[in-house]
């Protein structure tokens, strides 16, 4: 009997050992993400931003000269940016995962796919539109504005009857 008791009590110290050193690692992965931090630059470098790993903005930075863009531009760019950085979240927390806890573990698989649900891949960058085709206007726009319906014409006013004899319509000086 205490041969049983010494291998209940080593696969004890085992299992504590294992569940300590697992907690170690789960740690580790935490504060690895907690610090993560990503940054993106928009292609004309006017715009940079940096995210969290919670995918919150933390700081945007806006050169001088986007003034000279329409503000519509800018926020568009802003928001292009900030999709870009958190779509780079999900491979981030999977490479920390499988460098701390692995990637066999079935609670870094359901951090993973909670990720990339909520991280989704960035929409495919759309050119940017011509110049041509945003300043449209002058003469052609005239012809091809539908015409509005011709106003109403005025009433003429109604005749009195003709039994008022003193407002005929007539010229009283005759």
């Amino acid at each position: 009997m205490p041969d049983d008791i010494g291998g209940s009590e080593r696969m004890l110290a085992q299992w504590e050992q294992s569940i300590q050193q697992k907690a170690a690692r789960y740690q580790s992965m935490a504060e690895r993400v907690q610090g993560l931090t990503i940054t993106e630059t928009s292609r004309d470098g006017l715009i940079r931003l940096t995210i969290g790993s919670n995918g919150i903005l933390s700081s945007v930075d806006i050169a001088e000269p986007a003034r000279e863009k329409r503000m519509s531009e800018v926020s568009a760019e802003i928001m292009r940016c900030l999709q870009r950085a958190q779509s780079r979240i999900p491979e981030l927390l999977q490479q920390v995962m499988a460098e701390t806890i692995g990637t066999q573990d079935e609670t870094a698989n359901a951090l993973f796919a909670e990720a990339r649900k909520n991280f989704p891949a960035a929409p495919a960058e759309e050119p940017p539109p011509s110049v041509n085709e945003e300043l449209r206007f002058g003469i052609e726009d005239d012809h091809n504005a539908p015409q509005p319906p011709p106003a109403p014409r005025p009433q003429r006013p109604q005749r009195r009857p003709a039994d008022d004899d003193d407002f005929d319509g007539g010229s009283y000086l005759s």
